[in-house]
């Protein structure tokens, strides 16, 4: 298992929705004391529930933060952006879990609606969404070939998680 020390100062987080990608992100970012970023905050309009912001002003929101931090977590995918991020990264870890324990999360983290959660759009309320979960479904699997060449392409370190269970030895391994 690899050492948190080894992990470098800019990770990124990828893989399904409420798959633990924020949680991580926190997590790391406390313990190495480096800013978290969370791509959906950016990605998305603060109070609308999940508006998303115009294209172009995100992509220049992303690329402000890997030009003015030297160090960062980024958690989130977007593919468009994923190959600028890699290319930057130190580490990427990829939480590549079952689409539909990633459902099961989705619903039961929208029921229980915390205010507080890592990652939250700021003004936003958790409702079930069928398109999210169709999207968690059926189209956000076919992204693993493109994450997995984008990864393969990097000079990152790659972590994959293929389960709970080995996040949970991760967390327990970098005592986070």
């Amino acid at each position: 298992m690899e050492p948190l020390e080894n992990l470098g100062k800019r990770i990124c987080i990828i893989g399904l929705s409420a798959g633990g990608k924020s949680t991580l992100a926190q997590a790391l970012s406390k313990k190495l004391k480096i800013k978290v970023f969370h791509l959906d905050q950016i990605a998305h309009i603060p109070f609308t529930n999940w508006k998303e912001q115009d294209p172009e002003i995100f992509t220049v929101k992303h690329q402000q933060i890997l030009l003015n931090n030297q160090e960062w977590i980024i958690e989130g995918n977007y593919n468009r952006l994923m190959q600028e991020r890699f290319s930057q990264a130190t580490t990427i870890i990829w939480l590549d879990f079952s689409k539909w324990g990633s459902v099961f999360r989705y619903i039961k983290r929208t029921l229980k609606n915390n205010p507080y959660r890592p990652g939250k759009l700021e003004g936003s309320e958790d409702l079930i969404n069928f398109d999210h979960i169709h999207y968690t479904l059926f189209t956000a699997p076919k992204n693993r070939e493109i994450y997995k060449k984008l990864t393969e392409e990097s000079n990152a370190k790659i972590i994959r998680l293929n389960s709970f269970k080995e996040l949970k030895k991760i967390y327990k391994h970098w005592e986070l």
